[in-house]
């Protein structure tokens, strides 16, 4: 990212703050800001992380009631939660001030077996009556449509996607990786411990196939991210 020294930055869904130490690293002189919804990991990102402005809130929220602008908006593998990104996108080059970029990782890969099963789990009839309220789910548009929504702003605007052939173990690998992100809503909606535990076994059992084994035994787990940088002219 060719950004020289950023006055202001955000790290918008920070998580525990990984991202936020990066980014601190890069440009110690910046006014730093690191903002999440959930408030246990932002007690491991101020225990853990750099001495920055830890903030709790929602990304939309924040869109709607920031009037700050800052050189850098920064994102990774966040704003996929984040609802109807033809309106969000524009918003976030909105909070970029005049020389400064926005900055964004997600994953792209909402249409891969092991993201589709989960939906299709959840609409079945025996599932669906057993969720607490509708599981949240991410999604990603292609790389055409942030094109759309931000090259007519922007000065300058680089867009690439990059699949991540990841090599793991078996399927049980690619369950443990995805309960802690494209499943955990669903698991959360699900009102006992043992309909979580029923629904993550037929998971496991309709995954297997999509992922065979390699000559070795592992299985390959390719997984797609898109990457974006909106530069603003001074």
């Amino acid at each position: 990212m060719e950004l020289d020294a950023p006055a202001r930055a955000i790290d918008l869904g920070c998580g525990p703050g990984n991202s936020t130490a990066v980014l601190a690293a890069r440009w110690p002189g910046a006014e730093l800001s690191g903002l999440d919804s959930s408030a246990e990991m932002l007690a491991k990102a101020r225990r853990d992380g750099p001495a920055v402005e830890w903030v709790q809130g929602d990304i939309g929220c924040w869109l709607v009631e920031e009037r700050r602008h800052y050189e850098l908006v920064f994102s990774n593998a966040a704003l996929q939660w984040v609802p109807r990104h033809g309106a969000v996108f524009p918003r976030l080059l909105d909070r970029v001030a005049p020389g400064g970029a926005l900055a964004v990782q997600m994953p792209a890969g909402s249409d891969i077996p092991a993201q589709r099963l989960i939906r299709q789990m959840a609409a079945a009839p025996q599932w669906r009556a057993r969720f607490t309220a509708p599981p949240v789910d991410w999604r990603t548009e292609p790389p055409g449509f942030y094109y759309d929504a931000l090259a007519a702003r922007a000065a300058r605007l680089e867009i690439w996607e990059t699949e991540y052939l990841h090599v793991m173990e078996g399927p049980e690998a690619i369950l443990a990786w995805y309960s802690g992100s494209g499943l955990r809503p669903f698991l959360h909606a699900l009102s006992t411990e043992d309909d979580r535990a029923e629904y993550l076994a037929e998971y496991l059992e309709r995954l297997r196939p999509c992922y065979p084994a390699q000559a070795d035994g592992r299985v390959l787990f390719p997984f797609r991210r898109l990457f974006l940088v909106a530069y603003l002219a001074s």
